[in-house]
């Protein structure tokens, strides 16, 4: 699944904005506080609504106050529209999907006022609304599979969830008849955004299996140990490339104690013995977790990271940006949001857009859309071109 557009209104600094041709990867810009990390939260509040339901996705950010956009009446709607693909293996044109979602306020308490998925197949007919709710309840598509056939008209299934605050798809997308919206449920339960810790890195782990890295990276040994118990051949990748990522160091192991713990031993070519992940650099730890991450036998249908470059030597910098790509290239689709002009030397035109804020509010903009940084682009990095003010709003 590849998310290509992506509309906001009324959710914090997004008082009215839209992004559209997403890649698989794309990077964004922005000042502090321009609104990077609330974007990334788009989707950590959707998916929070998904696993709980509206009021406690809410109140886990202040209440409706504070996430409604600034001086906006509580009677309007916060709003979401994603369109998305869900490519099958046995169609070549696949329909471009719509989920809206529509947040209301009443009497104290938020609630669903709008909850739609709808694509239609092929250029021409009338959209299939596959999942049509208003607070709480409304009907659903059952005959999924015969969409697009001649002479075909949709089943429609009265459905009523349990409470108006409960999103629709958390119990359709349970049921295998409802494919697409299965497909969408899995997005938001899996979306995945990067905020390791080195401190969290570097401890020793309990024996057990993990096999997929935290976003605090807590867990880094013992995803390594499932690693290289079970897919040993994306873990010889990854050792395979430690040495052209992390200069001097040629093996890791993750070594399991009698006590029950678990080691992360680092083996630098110019010594005999390995080291401990404790002693080893801020940076060390860090690539090497990206390589683990990036590396996931099942990869995140959307990740987001949230500036790669700290604790990294900016050479490394460009060699990351093309991990992250070739992870995306696989399937999952990746955010990233930087501070650095060495990582944005790696970026493609396409994949780099910037945040600009105006008036309070924040809009999302494209660099290709920028005539002048289209055509300065064929002949200089885009890092040098931010750097030097040529990517108009992108900076302070």
């Amino acid at each position: 699944m590849r998310i290509e557009s992506l509309t906001i209104e009324n959710f914090k600094v997004f008082k009215n904005t839209s992004i559209k041709d997403l890649p698989k990867m794309a990077v964004f810009l922005g000042p502090n506080g321009s609104g990077k990390s609330t974007f990334f939260d788009v989707f950590g509040f959707l998916s929070d609504i998904l696993q709980t339901n509206v009021n406690i996705a809410i109140n886990r950010r202040g209440g409706f106050q504070e996430v409604i956009s600034r001086n906006t009446p509580t009677t309007e709607k916060i709003k979401f529209e994603i369109k998305f693909r869900n490519p099958q293996p046995d169609e070549e044109h696949t329909p471009l999907v719509t989920y809206s979602l529509e947040l209301g306020y009443e009497s104290g308490k938020a609630y669903i006022d709008k909850e739609v998925l709808k694509y239609r197949r092929g250029q021409y007919g009338r959209p299939w609304h596959f999942l049509d709710f208003s607070k709480g309840e409304g009907f659903a598509i059952t005959n999924e599979e015969e969409y697009g056939k001649e002479g075909i008209t949709e089943k429609r299934d009265y459905q009523k969830v349990a409470s108006p605050d409960v999103m629709a798809i958390k119990g359709l997308g349970q049921f295998e008849k409802f494919k697409i919206i299965t497909s969408f449920r899995v997005l938001l339960e899996r979306w995945y955004v990067s905020n390791f810790k080195i401190e969290y890195g570097r401890n020793l782990s309990e024996t057990g299996i993990s096999e997929h890295l935290s976003v605090t990276g807590h867990n880094l040994a013992q995803v390594t140990k499932y690693m290289f118990d079970y897919h040993r051949d994306l873990f010889d990748k990854v050792l395979e490339k430690l040495p052209k990522r992390i200069p001097g160091i040629n093996k890791v192991e993750a070594k399991e104690t009698e006590d029950g713990m678990i080691l992360l031993r680092f083996q630098d070519e110019s010594f005999k013995n390995p080291f401990l992940s404790k002693f080893v650099s801020d940076g060390t730890i860090k690539m090497f977790a990206y390589l683990i991450l990036l590396h996931d036998p099942v990869p995140h249908p959307l990740l987001c990271i949230e500036e790669p470059e700290n604790f990294l030597h900016p050479d490394l910098l460009l060699q990351l940006c093309e991990e992250i790509r070739e992870y995306s290239e696989k399937g999952g689709q990746v955010l990233v949001s930087t501070h650095s002009p060495d990582f944005v030397n790696g970026v493609h035109l396409e994949e780099l857009f910037f945040l600009q804020k105006s008036e309070g509010f924040t809009l999302i903009k494209a660099a290709k859309d920028d005539p002048i940084v289209k055509e300065l682009s064929s002949d200089n990095d885009l890092g040098w071109l931010w750097r030097n003010h040529y990517i108009k709003g992108a900076n302070l």
